[in-house]
C-alpha cells in the first residue's frame, strides 16, 4: 500500500495494486499506467511520481472508459509516515485533490 499526498501534505487516499481508496477504505479511482480514471471511469488525473494526482489546468477532453470491476473496500493504515516535502507545482499543473476533490464521487452522464 502507498500512501497518496495533496500538496498541503495531507493523507488523502491510498493506492493498492491499481486501485485508490480513500482514507475511510472506499474505492474511488484506478490507474492505468499513470492515468487515473475514477469508478465511474471520468478521467481525474495522473499519478506524479512523488505520489500526488496532477492535472493539467485545462484538460484536454477524454473519453469515458469502462472501469474494471470493484474491489470492494479496503481496512486503511491506521497511521502513514509522514508526507515528504512537496516542490511547487508549474503553471499549468493542479493538484486533483486541492482543486476538484469531488470528482472521485461525482456520477456523470456519459453522452
Amino acid at each position: 500500500m502507498r500512501p497518496i499526498y495533496s500538496n498541503r501534505g495531507n493523507w488523502e487516499a491510498m493506492l493498492e495494486g491499481v486501485y485508490l481508496f480513500d482514507t475511510s477504505g472506499e474505492w474511488i479511482a484506478w490507474l492505468d499506467g499513470i492515468e487515473v480514471y475514477s469508478q465511474y471511469g471520468e478521467y481525474v488525473g495522473h499519478l506524479s511520481p512523488d505520489g500526488r494526482i496532477l492535472r493539467k489546468k485545462v484538460p484536454a477532453p477524454r473519453p469515458f472508459r469502462a472501469p474494471p470491476s470493484s474491489p470492494g473496500r479496503m481496512r486503511p493504515p491506521a497511521n502513514v509516515p509522514l508526507a515528504p516535502s512537496f516542490g511547487e507545482l508549474p503553471w499549468d499543473l493542479v493538484d486533483v485533490f486541492e482543486e476538484d476533490p469531488e470528482i472521485f464521487y461525482r456520477l456523470h452522464t456519459k453522452r
